[in-house]
């Protein structure tokens, strides 16, 4: 009898959930804090960043508060850069779940990439309002725009990782372009500027990139007036819609060879 696409759909649902749960124990284990470390992770290292620019009295050459930019900065930095990190050679260690009838490749990355949204975005929301508390930054202006920003830079981040997790298990050489690739991209992510203080020949090269038009959004949310924000909802949404089918063909395609017949 043919599964109907709700049926499909809760078992898929279920799958996915499962894998999520042996990830979180195959990665933390049950030791210590266990799970915690999912959002404590990114939480110390944006953390030790915000001090490192508090310490050395870092400047952007404005009078944002340099607390709130690297929050936002170093955040959307870690949402889009360990989506594809945790997605790269993720099905080889995982092989022989691909035995099971209803595990398929697009199932273990999803499993990681939500594993890495919910991280990522705890870690974001928990230091925000820390630092509220400890009167280190303000809340958002707008904090739909906040969120919108930041679920433009998920859509980013996942159709990447669907793209480098599959060309990964067809070449190990993507794997290890992929750390320097990451570092070369960081100067030029939007978390350490803002496009408005660029000279407009460099404001035009660095808008190429999708995630910098996320990063736009999100600080136009955050600080409202207080920033000229530059960005293109339209561009960053085509641009991530084919990012998103060329990773589900290749993420296909990958799973056409690895799955047992």
């Amino acid at each position: 009898m043919a599964t109907t696409l709700g049926r499909s759909l809760k078992i898929q649902g279920r799958v996915v959930f499962a894998l999520v749960m042996r990830e979180i124990l195959t990665r933390y284990g049950r030791h210590n804090i266990g799970f915690l470390w999912l959002f404590v992770e990114p939480m110390i290292f944006t953390i030790g960043i915000t001090i490192l620019w508090n310490i050395t009295g870092a400047t952007h050459g404005s009078d944002l508060p340099i607390t709130a930019f690297a929050l936002t900065g170093y955040s959307s930095i870690l949402l889009w850069r360990n989506m594809p990190g945790r997605c790269s050679l993720a099905i080889t260690p995982n092989l022989s779940l691909m035995y099971h009838r209803n595990v398929k490749v697009i199932d273990i990355f999803l499993a990681r990439i939500l594993l890495e949204v919910a991280g990522n975005t705890a870690s974001f929301f928990i230091l925000m309002l820390t630092f509220y508390a400890l009167g280190l930054v303000d809340l958002p202006n707008d904090i739909l725009g906040v969120l919108f920003g930041w679920v433009m830079i998920i859509w980013f981040g996942a159709s990447l990782a669907l793209i480098v997790g599959a060309l990964s298990e067809k070449s190990e050489l993507i794997e290890k372009l992929w750390h320097p690739v990451t570092y070369l991209m960081f100067p030029l992510s939007g978390a350490i500027f803002m496009v408005d203080w660029l000279s407009t020949e460099f404001q035009q090269a660095v808008l190429w990139l999708p995630m910098v038009h996320g990063v736009e959004i999100l600080r136009e949310g955050y600080f409202g007036r207080r920033v000229v924000a530059h960005y293109d909802i339209g561009y960053m949404a085509c641009t991530c819609f084919a990012m998103t089918l060329i990773g589900l063909a290749l993420v296909r395609d990958v799973g056409r060879k690895v799955t047992p017949e």
